[in-house]
């Protein structure tokens, strides 16, 4: 509201009748606004001229525009390589550039080995894979495991190269902010993080988790004022990712499901938070463990038979729940000290 450029007498009428949005605005006539603001009906004219200017900033673009690329570069679609070739191709390419990617899952499913992952492929040129930009790991729970980031950061400088290693320098850009409260967490999506995406630093924002704030917050007495929470969070991540062309990860749990399903094979687990916040998500993975187990692929002792039980590596299973642009299907992976890496 206090970009419009209007006479600031009307500015003040119009805050003055509690109109805070443009919606709230061109949602009411022109003799309704006249009335709630005692403004002259010059001035509404001005008032609603000024605001429709303003939301028709964003050009509405055709099928046509995107198929022949003439549309913005805000608009243009790109896929975040995981970093696996396995898993890319499992995923249509990698993760969306646009809207919200959740990964819900048990502890120990390989959520945040996932989500770390992506922090490192992000950097890369989009010619590569990646987005050519920064990392910002909001952490919710417990503390950010910096030396697996760490020991990560070593694999992929491995297979990067030492020349583009050092171009890259993926350590000195992935930005880490630890938030324990929701007033934390909207300072951070509202007052610090525009500042980084404002410097082009930002093209990949991960929340891990996001229930752990909205179950600690909100009773079971509160589901309304928590349902209001979460739409405006999963709009301002929206706006976040539409405006600036960022990808959106945002970690969550699973929940007993209540009315579990007839059908064989289904999960009695499901993600947490509701039908509200699954509104708001475009693509949802499902990371579960399984009963499976694999030798180590390296090492000394490759042998199956000879490998001790404790050196095994537990398989994992992660499914399309759904996708705007993916079937529903599942593939398996196995989380070792190079990363997390489909399995064929």
């Amino acid at each position: 509201m206090d970009d419009l450029e209007i006479n600031p007498r009307i500015l003040s009428a119009v805050k003055k009748a509690r109109l805070r949005t443009f919606a709230s605005i061109l949602h009411l006539s022109a003799s309704d606004l006249e009335r709630h603001t005692g403004l002259s009906s010059s001035d509404i004219k001005l008032l609603l001229t000024a605001v429709s200017k303003e939301v028709y900033k964003k050009p509405h673009l055709t099928a046509l525009d995107l198929y022949q690329g003439s549309c913005p570069t805000t608009a243009h679609l790109h896929k975040l390589r995981t970093g696996c070739d396995v898993l890319d191709e499992f995923l249509g390419g990698g993760i969306l550039s646009q809207g919200i990617t959740e990964v819900a899952g048990e502890s120990a499913a390989g959520k945040t080995q996932f989500c770390m992952q992506l922090c490192l492929t992000a950097q890369l040129p989009e010619e590569s894979g990646g987005l050519n930009g920064g990392a910002v790991y909001i952490c919710t729970e417990d503390a950010f495991p910096s030396k697996r980031l760490q020991q990560l950061i070593t694999v992929f400088n491995k297979r990067q190269g030492p020349v583009m290693a050092n171009k890259l320098a993926v350590g000195d850009h992935i930005f880490v902010e630890h938030v324990s409260e929701m007033d934390q967490l909207w300072y951070c999506i509202d007052q610090r993080l525009p500042l980084l995406i404002a410097k082009g630093l930002v093209k990949l924002i991960v929340i891990d988790s996001l229930a752990a704030l909205f179950r600690s917050e909100f009773d079971s007495g509160e589901m309304f004022s928590r349902a209001k929470q979460l739409q405006r969070f999963g709009g301002r991540l929206h706006a976040l990712s539409l405006k600036h062309n960022i990808a959106v990860v945002c970690v969550n749990q699973v929940t007993a499901n209540m009315r579990p399903s007839s059908a064989p094979g289904t999960s009695n687990m499901i993600p947490a938070l509701g039908l509200t916040w699954s509104n708001f998500v475009n693509t949802r993975l499902m990371l579960k463990r399984t009963n499976y187990q694999l030798a180590p692929s390296r090492g000394k002792e490759n042998n199956t038979e000879t490998v001790n039980e404790q050196y095994m590596v537990a398989v994992r299973s992660m499914e399309i729940v759904f996708a705007p642009h993916l079937p529903n299907r599942l593939t398996y992976y196995v989380v070792d000290a190079d990363g997390v890496k489909g399995l064929r």
